[in-house]
């Protein structure tokens, strides 16, 4: 299977463990210089009243990762397990 980022980006991850929505694709966590994909990210829940930004992220193990379809991907994770605080630029 082969699948653009783009195409990554548009996909929305659940978790299978307690049927979450975790939200959409946003970033890869490449391995170089193999390129391998280590892990996904998806930004985390928004403060309050979905303003203000977000603090954390999701970072998601490649391992986690249980199914890949058109719309969908499918992890079994523990969301505080995963969370992380999102990384400044």
């Amino acid at each position: 299977m082969q699948i653009r980022f783009s195409e990554f980006r548009m996909k929305e991850v659940i978790n299978t463990s307690d049927g979450c929505r975790l939200g959409y694709v946003c970033d890869l966590e490449l391995q170089l210089p193999e390129g391998r994909i280590c892990a996904i990210i998806v930004p985390g829940p928004c403060k309050w009243l979905g303003l203000f930004g977000r603090d954390d992220e999701f970072c998601i193990p490649w391992e986690c990762i249980k199914r890949v379809g058109e719309d969908t991907i499918l992890v079994e994770i523990t969301p505080d397990k995963c969370r992380r605080p999102k990384r400044r630029k």
